[in-house]
């Protein structure tokens, strides 16, 4: 039994989403899953050092510690609920916690930035660890984003129907499988990060559980066209995209002034909602099933304005097909970890705008 560990924290940043997965069987069985969030310290200077700062360089080490040290409790609190030993893994595939992706900028190339010590962690599991999965990808002149495309295309691909998988982390992205064969996949847009952010700011919460709030307010059209007036809806995939776009001095540049907070916050569902269904209306609007997976699709609200926004697709939890949405995204890192010991291809051209299909990631052994 070969069994791979998946360690996930996006860009949403609540914390770590683990799993255990067996990948010999015809689809992935998830043995086991954790989540652990993060200390409170740490998931500040993370937000942070999404911004230029004082000293970076020497918080930004002291961050990627002690993201590993996270991570490494978070694996062995996993394997310890799920009864199995350290010699029973092969491979850790961790992402790390992204705090910059400026891929193509500056001198052509740009850059992607996730904070991990791969090597402490290696050595505080006993594990061999997978991770910067998205650098190679970067350096081929690709966008490094998204990187689950493939994964999707696995798990959830159904032959002969036009497919869309809608991940809604911090940030949303898209993967397109249509029914010919192939696979498509770009970020369309913000999701969790500014709805999280606007939660804590006037809700005192982490989040807005079940859209509640959000759907008890009235979307602002002129503050809605105004955000969808950003040129990053517009642009043609490949595209990525990030807190370095989607953050709170994006928002607070926007005419939010004398609307309601409570209309902000359901206009900011909109803008999620909306950026998924336009891009989806422009790139593949036969869609005819989206499943949506990762935070968001525990938003009931958002659930039902993409339902309602996209009347010809079946629009459903990645759940009803038998995998958690908080689970999807760990399970593509350790499919991604695997992939890299068998020297297999982790990106798609058509997704990223690679050269080429690479081999993704670096592997620090126990």
């Amino acid at each position: 039994m070969a069994i791979e560990l998946g360690l996930m924290s996006g860009t949403s940043l609540d914390g770590i989403d683990a799993v255990a997965v067996e990948f010999d069987a015809p689809s992935p069985r998830v043995l086991a899953h954790a989540h652990r969030p993060f200390d409170a310290a740490l998931q500040a200077e993370l937000l942070a050092l999404n911004r230029s700062g004082p000293d970076e360089l020497h918080r930004a080490a002291l961050a990627a510690n002690g993201v590993a040290r996270a991570y490494a409790a978070t694996a062995a609190a996993l394997l310890a609920a799920a009864g199995l030993t350290v010699q029973a893994v092969r491979t850790i595939g961790a992402h790390g916690q992204t705090v910059r992706h400026r891929p193509r900028e500056f001198d052509g190339t740009g850059y992607t930035v996730q904070l991990l010590n791969g090597a402490l962690l290696a050595e505080l599991s006993g594990i061999d660890v997978v991770c910067d999965f998205r650098s190679r990808d970067v350096a081929a002149g690709g966008e490094g984003a998204p990187l689950v495309p493939a994964f999707h295309a696995e798990i959830f691909g159904a032959p002969g129907k036009d497919v869309a998988v809608l991940n809604l982390g911090g940030i949303a992205n898209l993967t397109l499988l249509p029914a010919a064969g192939g696979v498509a996949g770009f970020d369309c847009g913000p999701a969790n990060a500014l709805l999280d952010h606007w939660a804590r700011r006037h809700l005192g919460r982490a989040y807005d559980a079940d859209g509640a709030w959000a759907a008890g307010g009235r979307v602002d059209a002129a503050l809605l066209a105004a955000l969808l007036a950003e040129p990053f809806f517009a642009r043609t995939p490949p595209k990525s995209t990030g807190r370095d776009l989607f953050n709170e001095a994006w928002l607070a540049a926007m005419p939010i002034a004398g609307v309601a907070p409570q209309d902000v916050m359901a206009t900011l569902a909109e803008l999620t909602a909306r950026g998924a269904a336009d891009a989806l209306a422009r790139h593949a609007p036969a869609t005819a099933r989206l499943v949506v997976c990762g935070g968001g699709a525990f938003n009931g609200h958002l659930m039902a304005r993409l339902a309602a926004l996209l009347p010809r697709a079946r629009v459903i939890s990645s759940a009803a097909l038998g995998v958690p949405p908080d689970q999807v995204e760990a399970i593509a890192f350790a499919w991604l970890a695997r992939a890299h010991r068998e020297r297999q291809a982790g990106n798609r051209v058509a997704v990223t705008g690679a050269r080429g299909e690479r081999v993704l990631g670096a592997l620090y052994p126990a």
